[in-house]
């Protein structure tokens, strides 16, 4: 064996089969990671979701303030 193989010894291994031993746990790991990425954008999408009803209550209400304000305006004009 030359030095070269010696430090290269999957070289001769075809694609994918090479370092078959660390594919498992990284797999493993980009699935966690993939899996915790899904989870935080659904409780991002969620907390999106809850902020969009609270504000669309808020603008209701300001706008049965404004009509309000709006018919007190007239009255007092009239």
């Amino acid at each position: 064996m030359t030095a070269c193989q010696l430090r290269n010894p999957s070289s001769s291994l075809p694609q994918g089969v090479a370092g078959a031993g660390l594919t498992a746990p990284r797999n493993l790991k980009r699935k966690e990671a993939a899996r915790e990425c899904r989870r935080k954008k659904k409780e991002y999408v969620k907390c999106l979701e809850n902020r969009v009803a609270v504000l669309e209550n808020q603008n209701k209400t300001l706008i049965e303030e404004l009509r309000a304000l709006k018919n007190v305006y007239r009255h007092k004009a009239e």
